[in-house]
């Protein structure tokens, strides 16, 4: 079987994702994942994931999008691999599989933001030739 690439769209394809997103976003309850993706969906997110024969160890989310500052673009909004298959070439295969759908859609580019301290995940990005170009600031409330 190798590894194959493909969107999540059912909710077993979306739930067999969940590990790998808890890693980046260890914030993300089970029982929350699914609605909260379903949600985004309606906002044209999307999960592109890489099966291999044992799990999906590393998937992304992504939507098309348009902004005043950058036209129409790409915007990953996740990007992650379990630890034990980090190495492996799993985020390659998801960044060239986005470029180019990007690049089929019209997208004047692709975009995202990344924490300081995610040095690996920054080799991977300037190897696809992306460039650090702004800073992303937040004012995050407490809604509890």
């Amino acid at each position: 079987m190798g590894t194959q690439l493909f969107i999540a769209r059912s909710d077993s394809e979306i739930d067999a994702c969940f590990d790998a997103f808890k890693v980046l976003r260890p914030h993300l309850k089970s029982e929350e994942f699914l609605p909260q993706v379903r949600r985004q969906e309606q906002q044209s997110y999307q999960i592109l994931a890489l099966r291999t024969e044992e799990t999906i160890p590393s998937a992304a989310g992504f939507r098309i999008a348009e902004f005043l500052a950058w036209g129409k673009v790409l915007y990953i909004d996740d990007l992650t691999t379990l630890p034990e298959f980090r190495g492996r070439g799993h985020g390659d295969l998801l960044m060239d599989w986005m470029i180019e759908h990007a690049k089929s859609r019209g997208c004047r580019g692709v975009h995202l933001d990344t924490g300081y301290a995610r040095h690996a995940a920054h080799r991977l990005y300037l190897r696809k030739g992306m460039h650090l170009n702004c800073h992303h600031l937040a004012l995050e409330f407490d809604l509890a």
